[in-house]
């Protein structure tokens, strides 16, 4: 018997930036696998300006952490309303496996790990692999990617040179002067992980020595953060402060361009890193790197407690990723 043919898709990811980019991995094969099908994310409103630019998706709906059991009724029925015929729940949450259950006795054929969904992941390894590997592993046993690359390490990251093909052209620098090249620096992070932040000082510290090697420094994050970026100035008096001034397409530009990006795990490092450029992300004990690092041309560097990493450890890797000669010849 024929299989029936997969004409809408629904897209589950909801949760944290990091991992909503490393999710962009696995939205790309589902787009190639089902190349003619309306696709749709269903996420949260952080990621929805980043998602409407995404090729992977035809519809971006942020309803997908409601609050109340009407705000719930309300969204349940709509998915029930639209008849996809294929769900892949690249969260695989409690929460998500809910909407499963919300949604029978008629689901979807459903990827994931509700109980008694169609497509079941049943890796019992699955809760150690890294994101990219399980995501991979999740599609082949959903049967779209027969071969995907599963051991550690193997899988691709996520590609996001959609983004930088919207980049706006550049403009010609006055008098034919070629700019430093720059140091793009994600001090911060949520507010309530402070365990996952490198203690600003030390990102300071940093800045200036490279900053002496020849090096511009640019910090991003979020409006609230502002302080950290003063704090680095301090050392630094041309540091340029762009936090609260980039949506997520502007990180991903600002990282293919640079010559390093530093930060703590946190989105908007994975979107940088996801550029292309040289990257060191810091760690602590807070989370894994085995489980969660981006991939690229990375350097991870970990301490149980991120405060007792010295800036000297940092700036030996800033030093390998990007070499002095290069800044030597710009300087």
């Amino acid at each position: 018997m024929a299989s029936k043919e997969i004409k809408k898709v629904l897209v589950i990811k909801l949760s944290a930036m990091g991992d909503f980019i490393l999710a962009l991995a696995a939205a790309k094969r589902i787009r190639q696998a089902h190349p003619k099908a309306r696709i749709t994310l269903l996420t949260t409103p952080p990621f929805e300006g980043l998602a409407k630019l995404c090729p992977y998706f035809n519809e971006v709906e942020t309803d997908g952490r409601p609050e109340g059991l009407g705000d719930w009724l309300t969204l349940v029925g709509r998915l029930r309303k639209a008849k996809y015929d294929r769900v892949y729940d690249l969260q695989t949450s409690s929460r998500s496996n809910m909407i499963f259950h919300g949604l029978q006795p008629f689901a979807p054929e459903w990827s994931g790990i509700a109980l008694g969904c169609a497509l079941p992941h049943r890796n019992p390894r699955r809760d150690r692999m890294h994101t990219l590997e399980r995501h991979a592993d999740q599609l082949k046993a959903a049967g779209i990617w027969p071969d995907a690359p599963t051991e550690p390490g193997s899988a691709p990251g996520p590609d996001v040179s959609w983004i930088l093909r919207k980049a706006p052209p550049e403009r010609p620098v006055a008098g034919g002067i070629q700019p430093r090249p720059y140091v793009l620096m994600a001090p911060g992070g949520s507010a309530h992980r402070q365990d996952k932040r490198w203690p600003v000082e030390k990102y300071g510290e940093l800045a200036k020595a490279l900053y002496d090697r020849g090096f511009d420094i640019v910090v991003i994050g979020g409006p609230q953060e502002s302080a950290l970026a003063r704090a680095i100035q301090k050392h630094v008096g041309k540091a340029r402060d762009l936090t609260g001034r980039t949506d997520l397409a502007r990180v991903a530009m600002l990282g293919a361009k640079a010559a390093l990006v530093v930060g703590n795990d946190t989105g908007p490092v994975h979107l940088a890193a996801a550029a292309g450029p040289p990257t060191i992300v810091l760690f602590s004990k807070a989370s894994d790197p085995i489980l969660s690092a981006p991939r690229g041309h990375v350097a991870v560097l970990q301490a149980e407690n991120l405060a007792d990493m010295p800036v000297a450890q940092v700036l030996q890797a800033a030093s390998a990723l990007a070499p002095a000669p290069t800044l030597r010849a710009n300087a």
